[in-house]
């Protein structure tokens, strides 16, 4: 039994996903480090309290800190920097870019992605992270389930 445990809390060292232990990202196409792979939670948690607290900055300028006025002001943030150029403030101070699952995959790496999502799967991506029980559900390879409905993914730059 704890020889079982220690083997399941030990992990590797890039991350295993799921049953096989092969890297984070790789059934996604992506590489296991560097650019292009699955952008780390830490990062992913940093950039997305760099882009609250601009947001809040905003609404406390322009909606004297109303709390759906900055959710608001969240939301188009992330639907316009997200759909057009694939990344928010605080994912581009931290290194990351959201693309698409089905450039990810057919794309060579290190070669960057071809352009940003869109802004339907930032819509997508926007909305469901707004609601954020769908951010907090996760895949074996640490995806999001707002990523997994947009067709999208977080990589590093």
């Amino acid at each position: 039994m704890r020889a079982s445990m220690g083997g399941w809390l030990k992990g590797s060292p890039t991350g295993a996903s799921g049953e096989s232990g092969a890297p984070y990202g790789s059934r996604l196409g992506r590489p296991a480090a560097g650019s292009g792979a699955l952008a780390p939670l830490g990062r992913r948690l940093f950039a997305l309290v760099v882009d609250w607290a601009a947001c809040l900055a905003i609404s406390a300028a322009f909606f004297h800190g109303d709390a759906m006025a900055t959710l608001g002001v969240f939301a188009i943030e992330n639907v316009v920097l997200v759909g057009t150029l694939g990344t928010t403030l605080g994912h581009r101070l931290l290194g990351l870019h959201v693309v698409r699952v089905a450039r990810a995959v057919a794309e060579t790496w290190p070669a960057e992605p071809a352009g940003p999502p869109g802004l339907l799967a930032g819509l997508v991506r926007t909305v469901l992270l707004c609601l954020v029980i769908p951010a907090v559900v996760w895949d074996a390879d640490g995806r999001g389930m707002h990523d997994r409905l947009a067709g999208t993914v977080i990589v590093r730059r």
